[in-house]
């Protein structure tokens, strides 16, 4: 519905929407300048004050007549260049919970909104699962505008398009959609843009994987992730460069970038901050940890299972003494084990974090092999999972191959090598079947191959 050009009946009109008198951020402002009666309305935690008390200022220099005309006024006596016109009441209570300032002035088809918000926002420092060796410090924070401003600041090109949306029935999250125009997926882009213009969600609870639900729909069973989040601003403008669809959400400090192959998802910025030989040799050596990661303790025990089949160079893995527990139980618990002292570390005070670990890394393994609950070689393989697992820039992929690792290790428990080939094919499977937007496959180069592409991916070219 469109405001009334009665300043007494809008007063009315959105007072009543605001709920003026419950809530104590809403700030009211009425005054009158050039013998017009007007209304400011804004939310005090996001207003600059200085910089709306400079527009007051011009105001009331304003004679008599002044503000007759409504173009005439906006043209010539609002000094400033941030703000939009708008006549719909539901728009216009949107830009105010926004954190921006409306300003109605009697006689006036429309409402003036003024782009005043100032967001309260931590530093943009590094961040902490995204650091790099050599490179820019900075990182994304909780604020969409000043994502996409660290966007902007690295592409300075016509080209660049950061297209503003607005989804959530009750939050109306701010979000944006960043790709140079003439590289992305059309397709692509027409079929986020239309999920997300016809989301009917209340809001973006938690934030990105609210985002990728909207987008991709509920995905329950299958672990491996179908996007690749960063919370650099130069990953995502390379990523931009290469024609991807970066989507920035309000509240987040994360990117989400799409499509996104599994090996893009497991690369990580360290490759293009070195020379190409170095960066290649990173590359190489987290694809292989990463495979090795999934597979050693289902092929140990594989091992266990069959120690007449293993060859005389490799007698030395096979556990000879009798244990207290089973070995498949000893890797399950530590599987658990390390998470919770994840969890844990989580909560533990900065200052106390360090102690604690060296405490539960020396005296708990120390104690648990003594004891008889767990072999040497059962605490030495998981240690390096758990120490591998951190080569994957990415949380997702990190459990996702940690959860097939352990469908590998329940089923050699249980049917020896057919339970081994369950879980491979299984893991095979899962890959093969991820659907991600875009035209690439999850698995591509591998399939469909390119000898181009899988040159490019081991080895950084021109």
């Amino acid at each position: 519905m469109n405001i009334s050009t009665d300043i007494e009946a809008n007063i009315l009109h959105f007072d009543a929407l605001l709920c003026t008198n419950r809530n104590f951020d809403i700030k009211k402002r009425e005054m009158v300048f050039a013998e017009k009666k007007a209304v400011l309305y804004m939310i005090d935690g996001f207003l600059r004050s200085d910089v709306l008390e400079r527009i007051l200022a011009e105001f009331t220099m304003l004679k008599n007549g002044d503000a007759d005309f409504e173009d005439e006024f906006f043209e010539h006596h609002i000094p400033f260049a941030g703000v939009d016109k708008m006549c719909d009441d539901k728009e216009i209570i949107t830009a105010i919970l926004s954190g921006r300032t409306a300003l109605m002035v009697d006689g006036f088809i429309n409402a003036y909104i003024f782009e005043l918000r100032n967001y309260p926002q931590r530093d943009n420092a590094e961040p902490d699962r995204d650091k790099v060796l050599r490179g820019s410090r900075d990182g994304f924070t909780e604020t969409m505008l000043f994502n996409a401003a660290l966007i902007r600041r690295r592409i300075r090109d016509c080209d660049l398009c950061i297209e503003y949306k607005n989804i959530g029935t009750v939050s109306k999250t701010d979000i944006a959609l960043c790709y140079l125009g003439s590289k992305v997926d059309k397709t692509m882009l027409s079929d986020v843009r239309n999920k997300i213009e016809n989301s009917k969600i209340e809001a973006l609870t938690m934030c990105q994987e609210d985002m990728a639900n909207v987008i991709n729909g509920k995905q329950r069973w299958n672990p491996f992730p179908k996007y690749k989040f960063s919370e650099r601003p130069d990953v995502a403008a390379a990523q931009i460069m290469q024609g991807d669809l970066i989507v920035l959400v309000d509240n987040t400090p994360t990117a989400m970038i799409m499509p996104a192959t599994i090996f893009d998802i497991a690369e990580d910025a360290n490759d293009y901050y070195f020379p190409p030989l170095t960066g290649a040799y990173l590359r190489i050596t987290r694809i292989l940890t990463m495979i090795v990661t999934l597979f050693v303790t289902p092929v140990w025990l594989l091992a266990l299972e069959y120690p007449e089949k293993v060859p005389e160079i490799f007698k030395f893995v096979l556990v000879t003494e009798n244990q207290n527990i089973p070995i498949i139980l000893q890797l399950l618990i530590l599987e658990f084990v390390i998470d919770g002292l994840k969890l844990s570390s989580l909560n533990t005070p900065g200052m106390l974090s360090s102690t604690f670990s060296i405490i539960s890394g020396i005296i708990v393994s120390d104690f648990a092999v003594k004891s008889g609950w767990f072999a040497s070689e059962t605490m030495l393989y998981m240690a390096f999972v758990a120490m591998a697992n951190y080569s994957q820039p990415g949380y997702e992929l990190g459990y996702a191959i940690k959860f097939m690792r352990m469908v590998m290790l329940i089923g050699t428990s249980l049917f020896g090598i057919w339970g081994f080939l369950f879980g491979v094919i299984l893991t095979v499977y899962l890959l093969l079947s991820t659907k991600i937007h875009g035209k690439k496959g999850y698995f591509s180069p591998i399939i469909p191959f390119s000898a181009k592409g899988v040159i490019r991916l081991l080895f950084r070219l021109k």
